[in-house]
């Protein structure tokens, strides 16, 4: 064995588009790969001057919208996008403003039931949720990175595709069904076949 210090620590983890209300009404959408769920209620993992982290502060809804592996060129092209302006100057390098998220992935609206952020319309899960709680986290590396949280949300309501479930259940096929996976920036399905890398033109 040897140390190592890996700039991440994502052991497979999979993708989410979080959809969050902007100050003007409008839907924000953030990819993560920082979030567990226990029974209904999750954690999401958030950098404190991530638009997410302002939006969920302000407007206690979001929506967690799970991708399928065929969409992780879609969700590679929101990789270098914020909604905040200006960018914050730890992102400056790397990131631009954009006011459509949507658009400029190739995703569409659909209105949520319960919660005012609307859904990502190609997702085959969509998890209307609130937020309970928000916690900082601490730690060094954390810190050169601007900071963290963790906002502790509820689910609401569960959206799934008929094509990913087990007959005329409310359980999900996982045969059918497979997440998009980001191991390491990379991006991958439950099979051993690469799907792509992020940041990378």
């Amino acid at each position: 064995m040897r140390n190592v210090e890996p700039k991440i620590l994502y052991f497979g983890t999979p993708v989410a588009l979080i959809s969050s209300l902007n100050e003007d009404g409008s839907t924000n959408l953030s990819p993560i790969s920082s979030f567990w769920a226990l029974g209904w209620t999750m954690a999401l993992g958030l950098l404190n001057d991530a638009k997410l982290a302002e939006n969920l502060a302000r407007h206690p809804e979001c929506v967690v919208n799970l991708p399928s592996p065929s969409m992780w060129q879609m969700v590679e092209k929101l990789a270098p996008l914020t909604g905040k302006d200006p960018v914050p100057e730890l992102k400056s390098k790397q990131f631009k403003t954009e006011k459509d998220k949507f658009a400029a992935a190739g995703f569409s609206r659909l209105d949520s039931e319960l919660v005012r952020p609307v859904c990502a319309a190609e997702c085959p899960i969509q998890m209307e949720a609130r937020v309970l709680s928000r916690h900082e986290m601490g730690g060094t590396k954390l810190a050169e990175l601007g900071g963290g949280l963790v906002a502790v949300v509820e689910i609401l309501r569960v959206h799934a595709s008929e094509e990913f479930l087990k007959d005329e259940s409310d359980h999900i096929d996982p045969k059918k069904w497979s997440p998009l996976v980001y191991n390491f920036r990379h991006y991958y399905d439950l099979s051993d076949t690469e799907l792509g890398k992020t940041f990378r033109a």
